[in-house]
């Protein structure tokens, strides 16, 4: 038996990365995907490769009432909604704040911020009426700590964890739990998105991610889709009951603070360096 057994998902931005991996997963584990995104060549071959378990359909998220069409076929299509995952996204605005645009700050709001919000409040009102559901959303450690990212990204992600946590104060009375996702620096084609890449070659930008960010964070490896998808299958499964209004990080200790092995080492070289300063001195 799998952990998901006979639950319904939704998954926007589940053509690649992220959402791909946490719908093979969730198929894997018992579980009806019905895949949504705006890349319909790579989400209709993921569709394909999941087979009867899994549907595909085109949804902006930042449009009012297209996440409902991607429920209804759930309810119609494979008998029921439990699961809804949150998490299309865009890399944001790169750079100082003095030169971010009103358009791209506009655009990445949107697609994060209130293509949750509408998540949240399609998929409430079903799971609402029914007593019963799991919402997760995808948020950031950027959302945590300044520095991860770009100013709009930053605080779309910090505004959804706040959404997060206000959602789960009122649909947990109805048995609806809402949680968010916090990953660290996963390897996806969202960072070859954010260099101006797109389709195959920002997909061909994975492996430099997985080397680029091996050294971040105290687990000496780039966190990997499926490292969300194991914390997405807990959150949506019967294993996380009593578990409602959570941040997890999801980042290998990347929100711990400084490195260690690099703070020893700089404290080991000023150390060293204030003695030699005082030796000097005195000879």
């Amino acid at each position: 038996m799998g952990l998901l057994d006979s639950k319904h998902a939704v998954i926007t931005g589940a053509a690649s990365g992220i959402g791909a991996e946490t719908a093979r997963r969730f198929v894997a584990e018992g579980a009806t995907v019905v895949i949504c995104d705006l890349d319909d060549d790579r989400g209709e071959a993921l569709a394909k490769e999941l087979g009867e378990h899994a549907a595909y359909v085109h949804v902006d998220v930042t449009e009012e009432g297209a996440i409902e069409r991607a429920i209804n076929l759930s309810i119609h299509e494979f008998g029921g909604l439990d699961i809804v995952f949150n998490n299309a996204g865009n890399p944001g605005s790169i750079g100082s704040i003095l030169d971010v645009t009103v358009e791209g700050f506009d655009r990445t709001i949107a697609v994060h911020l209130k293509g949750v919000f509408l998540g949240i409040r399609a998929a409430g009102r079903v799971m609402v009426a029914q007593g019963s559901g799991s919402i997760i959303n995808t948020a950031s450690v950027a959302g945590m700590q300044a520095n991860f990212a770009g100013h709009d990204y930053s605080a779309a992600k910090a505004a959804i964890i706040h959404l997060t946590e206000t959602a789960a104060n009122e649909l947990g009375e109805s048995g609806v739990r809402v949680n968010a996702i916090c990953p660290g620096f996963i390897a996806t084609p969202i960072f070859g998105r954010a260099a101006g890449l797109e389709g195959d070659q920002a997909q061909a930008s994975i492996a430099l991610m997985e080397m680029s960010a091996s050294e971040a964070a105290p687990i000496r490896r780039s966190g990997m889709p499926s490292d969300i998808a194991e914390a997405a299958i807990f959150l949506g499964s019967d294993r996380s009951t009593f578990v409602n209004g959570q941040r997890l990080a999801v980042d290998g200790g990347l929100t711990t603070g400084r490195l260690w092995r690099d703070s020893m080492k700089n404290a080991h070289e000023g150390l060293a360096l204030i003695k030699a300063a005082v030796e000097a001195a005195d000879a």
